[in-house]
């Protein structure tokens, strides 16, 4: 039987980092509090088989977290919505920023991809989007203000907290970074973003991004396409002895710096109607907010999952918002 969580279950600290400058961001994950060693986050290009508990040294579950790190970006907002709400919904707890419209600073959570179609003359040429669209050409920023757009070009989801994300207004004023797996990396970004979906209650939103980038777009494919064949193994692999390990993992840009992965357990989970909500261990800071959760077992709905990051409790356990999950 399910355990019952505090009321103050989505209403702790959330985890994004702010910061004025990109500068700023080295400066916070040194000075960390919550985690002043970051002991417990893995530099995704140092992750080796042996990160993983003695138990779970599987190939299949190695390959499934790296290829869900391949998918993680970092998402930085740089302005706020005038339309946040006072209080998270049916509660008296402040809803983050409220109020805090016209701020210079930018700040920054993490995020997943997912759904990626490639699309040329407005017709869809593979992944999950259907028939046609209403347009023939890209409308990434570059082409959106030229006189010769490509032709050629992908569209994707990237899903996050409603918290990091809340608005249109703030979707407009958001940029991606992709494959930033060391400081030294190379800046990969995307910065025509819309949001598509949010529910404020779950803590989930939904964005919509586009590039005609070749080597982003079909990279992207790539990696989506070795995590969906993964997955399913993992899943089957896990499914009946989720409940005896409660493993969990998380990839997330800490402090907005370079990515890192965390491994610990998942401890209570809540169900409202079709979605659940877990407490874990896991190691999470400032920058956090709004990556992908993975408790091991618990598969994902009707091929996609909606379980991100929220914050961390009064009792200093992390959680998520709620999602769909089996």
């Amino acid at each position: 039987m399910d355990s019952c969580i505090n009321d103050d279950r989505q209403f702790g600290d959330h985890e994004t980092q702010e910061s004025e400058v990109e500068a700023d961001l080295y400066r916070h994950f040194v000075s960390c509090k919550k985690n002043p060693d970051h002991r417990e986050f893995i530099p995704i290009d140092k992750f080796t088989l042996k990160d993983l508990p003695e138990s779970h040294q599987d190939i299949d579950l190695y390959e499934y977290i790296k290829a869900t790190a391949d998918l993680t970006v970092r998402v930085n907002v740089e302005k706020i919505s005038p339309n946040r709400p006072q209080f998270w919904p049916e509660t008296s707890r402040p809803y983050p920023y409220y109020s805090m419209y016209g701020s210079s600073k930018t700040r920054t959570g993490s995020g997943r991809v997912w759904f990626v179609t490639k699309f040329h003359n407005g017709e869809r040429k593979d992944g999950y989007f259907t028939g046609h669209t209403e347009y023939t050409k890209c409308w990434c920023l570059n082409c959106y203000n030229s006189k010769t757009p490509s032709h050629l070009w992908w569209e994707f989801n990237v899903d996050t907290a409603t918290h990091v994300v809340f608005d249109n207004f703030e979707a407009n004023n958001t940029s991606l970074r992709f494959f930033y797996n060391r400081e030294e990396n190379p800046v990969v970004s995307v910065k025509k973003i819309a949001l598509d979906y949010k529910n404020i209650e779950h803590d989930w939103c939904r964005l919509k991004c586009v590039t005609c980038d070749e080597m982003l777009g079909n990279k992207l494919m790539q990696i989506e396409k070795l995590y969906k064949q993964v997955c399913e193994k993992v899943r089957d692999k896990n499914i009946n002895s989720r409940d005896n390990y409660k493993l969990n993992f998380i990839v997330s840009h800490p402090h907005g710096c370079a990515k890192h992965i965390s491994i610990g357990q998942w401890k209570d989970k809540e169900k409202i109607g079709y979605r659940t909500m877990f407490t874990y261990t896991t190691s999470t800071c400032p920058g956090s907010s709004g990556a992908f959760v993975y408790c091991l077992g618990y598969n994902e709905r009707w091929g996609w999952a909606d379980l991100f990051h929220t914050g961390t409790l009064q009792s200093g356990l992390n959680h998520s918002g709620f999602g769909f999950v089996l």
